[in-house]
Parts: C-alpha cells; sequence; structure tokens
C-alpha cells in the first residue's frame, strides 16, 4: 500500500463576520507555527487497539518556505485525531466562514482528512471519529471510485449529510477548502477560493420537510393550450393543388426510331417526378398565440413545512477538532459497510424523529383549533 501522508498546512482558519456591521471577528486561528502543540491535545483514541498514529512537525515536500511547517501524519495505516479548546462562540445572526488547508503528498489508496467543530463538553485525550461533532468538513479518497467532500451538519442530535455528490482535490498539491454559511440558511464551498457549489440548508439537506411539494392530485385544464405551434388558419389551398400530378411523362424522351407499333403498341415516354408537385397540402404552421407552455404538476405549499428560523445555527461551539484516518482499501471497503449501515440507522432516526415532530405539530393544530372552536362558541 502506498503511504498516505496528509499535510495539514500553513493555516487552520475560522472566522466570523457580522454582516449587519461589515465586521469580521476571527474566532480561531492556527498556523501551525513553533508551539502549537501546547494547544493542542492528542488523542488516545484508537491507541489502545495499536492503530493511533502521531503528528510530526514539518514543512513537508516541495515546501517553498522550510520554516512553513504545518503537521503531518507519521505512519502509514493509522488513525490521527487533536482538538483544541476555542473561545466558546454562536453563529446566530452571524456568517460563519470556516477554512483550512490540506496537502495529500503520496499516492493515496484510501484515507480522509475532516475539521470539526463541537459543541458542550468534549473528554479531548478521547477525541475520535465517534465523538458527537456539530459541524465536520472534509476530503475521503479510496481507489478511483471514492473523491468526496463530506459537508456535515447537526441538527437536533442528528448528523445530516449534504445531498450532493462533491468531489474533493486528488492531487499532490496544497488546496483550501472554505465553507461559508450564512443566516438565511444560504451556503457556499469554495476549493482555492473559487466557489464549487453553493444553495441553501433547506434544499441541500434533509433536515426540514420541504417547503413545497408537488400537487399529485392537479389535473391539467381543460382549457389549457399546449400547443406551441397551430395551423395558419389564414392560409387557403391553391385552387386545383389536389389536380397536380406527381409524375409526368418526361419531355426531353424520344420515341427511338426503331419502335414498331405493330408488335410494341403505341409508344409512350417514361414518367418523370412532376416538379411542380408539393406533395398533400399542409397548412402553413405558425406560433400559437394562445400557447402556455408544457403544462407541469404545479408545487402546493407543504402542509407538514414548519419553519426554523434557526436552522443554520450550530450549537454553541467549543473545540475544534482534527481526525484523519488512512487504512486499507480492503480495511475501507469495510470501513464503508459499516458507515453506511451506521448513517442509515441514523438517518432512520432521524426520519422516527422527523415524523414525531410533525405527529406533535398536527396535535398542536388540532388542539388550538379545537380550543379556538369552543371560544366561538362561547
Amino acid at each position: 500500500m502506498a503511504d498516505f501522508t496528509v499535510a495539514i498546512s500553513t493555516q487552520v482558519l475560522l472566522f466570523l463576520c457580522v454582516i449587519q456591521f461589515s465586521v469580521s471577528e476571527i474566532i480561531f486561528e492556527e498556523r501551525f507555527e513553533d508551539g502549537w502543540e501546547s494547544r493542542w491535545v492528542k488523542s488516545d483514541w484508537k491507541r489502545s487497539e495499536g492503530l493511533a498514529g502521531s503528528f510530526k512537525h514539518k514543512a513537508g515536500r516541495w515546501s517553498g518556505d522550510p520554516d512553513d511547517k504545518g503537521i503531518q501524519t507519521t505512519t502509514d495505516a493509522r488513525f490521527f485525531a487533536i482538538s483544541s479548546k476555542i473561545p466558546e462562540f454562536s453563529n446566530k445572526n452571524r456568517t460563519l466562514v470556516f477554512q483550512y488547508s490540506i496537502r495529500l503528498e503520496q499516492d493515496i489508496e484510501c484515507g480522509g482528512g475532516y475539521i470539526k467543530l463541537l459543541s458542550g463538553f468534549v473528554n479531548q485525550k478521547k477525541f475520535g471519529g465517534d465523538t458527537p461533532y456539530s459541524f465536520m468538513f472534509g476530503p475521503d479518497i479510496c481507489g478511483s471510485q471514492t473523491k468526496k467532500l463530506h459537508v456535515i451538519l447537526s441538527y437536533q442530535g442528528q448528523n445530516y449529510p449534504i445531498k450532493k455528490d462533491l468531489e474533493c482535490e486528488t492531487d499532490k498539491l496544497t488546496h483550501f477548502y472554505t465553507f461559508i454559511l450564512r443566516p438565511d440558511a444560504s451556503y457556499s464551498i469554495l476549493i482555492d477560493g473559487r466557489e464549487r457549489d453553493s444553495g441553501s440548508m433547506y434544499n441541500d439537506w434533509d433536515i426540514l420537510p420541504p417547503r413545497k411539494i408537488r400537487a399529485v392530485k392537479a389535473k391539467k385544464p381543460a382549457d389549457w393550450d399546449d400547443r406551441e405551434y397551430i395551423d395558419d388558419p389564414d392560409d387557403v389551398k391553391p385552387e386545383g393543388y389536389d389536380s397536380i400530378p406527381k409524375e409526368i411523362p418526361d419531355p426531353k424522351a424520344k420515341q427511338p426510331d426503331d419502335w414498331d407499333e405493330d408488335e410494341s403498341g403505341l409508344w409512350r415516354p417514361p414518367k418523370i417526378p412532376n416538379p411542380a408537385y408539393k406533395g398533400p397540402w399542409k397548412h402553413k404552421r405558425i406560433k400559437n398565440p394562445d400557447y402556455k407552455g408544457k403544462w407541469k404538476i404545479p408545487y402546493i405549499d407543504n402542509p407538514e413545512f414548519e419553519d426554523d428560523p434557526d436552522l443554520y445555527v450550530l450549537k454553541p461551539i467549543k473545540y475544534i477538532g482534527i481526525d484523519v484516518w488512512q487504512i486499507e482499501k480492503e480495511a475501507f471497503e469495510e470501513a464503508e459497510k459499516i458507515r453506511k449501515a451506521k448513517e442509515e440507522e441514523e438517518a432512520q432516526r432521524a426520519r422516527e424523529e422527523g415524523e414525531r415532530r410533525r405527529k406533535e405539530r398536527g396535535y398542536d393544530r388540532r388542539h388550538r383549533d379545537r380550543h379556538r372552536d369552543k371560544y366561538r362558541r362561547v
């Protein structure tokens, strides 16, 4: 297996921007300069299994500045986890901008490197892949098939991965990954400063039911005209048009000199296509002035949708963590099975929780309706 070396170099940068005042506040910045270890706690995750790796402090290969160092994985087929306690902050009413750089210096078989934002109390010595988080961002690479960029948000204790298939970079160069989350729940994803994707949490995560749903019982109105072109009502077939023959005698043909009418009968010239024949007459086609477009099933307000204006708000962040893993392809495939099963289990819990909330909202609405009706009767 080829070595998988991750150099998280130059900086891990996290800052908030208060939009209404055009002021940005840097909450946390780490350039991994000398003394970085005093700010980070190395985790014992996987140590009892002999699978814990440790970071080294170096500039890595192809460095333009040997003093510009980062942290780098040291051994193959290991799990690496460190975290740092940061000033507690909330992104409520503020734009969260989260950025870090990573370089995959060697050919990769299977590996991933994530930055996580953590809420509540975290036992930093036990921080690892199973530690609950509020936000996770980073690439997964395995073979030629998996080149995924994960963006996972936590909402009411459940993890929700982005629904889009986002690809990460797979070369051996340094790349900057940036995630921006705004108070209107819109987001942008940038790689090396260029926007790769954007959208809304309402559409790209299955957190809340959709605002709109298709009106499956809707039918096309009887007067809906979806004919883009129609026959020109002013176009009239020319008189005698149907009398024009398809073929005519060839005017250039001549009776052979040796033609014997007694033996061969009356000579007739061969037929040729009639250039005046235009085929069956058809009306000219014109744009339909009453054309309404192709009818589509309309969308209606989803009765199950109940907005959460704080959808974008993460739980107050207290820690930042770096979680890196690198394993052989066979181990990855087995881990993928476990991960997918876990994701499905979490998705099922999320669906059940969503169903419970919908039932509660339905009960609350019925209760309010009964109370209102009783008040009206009184």
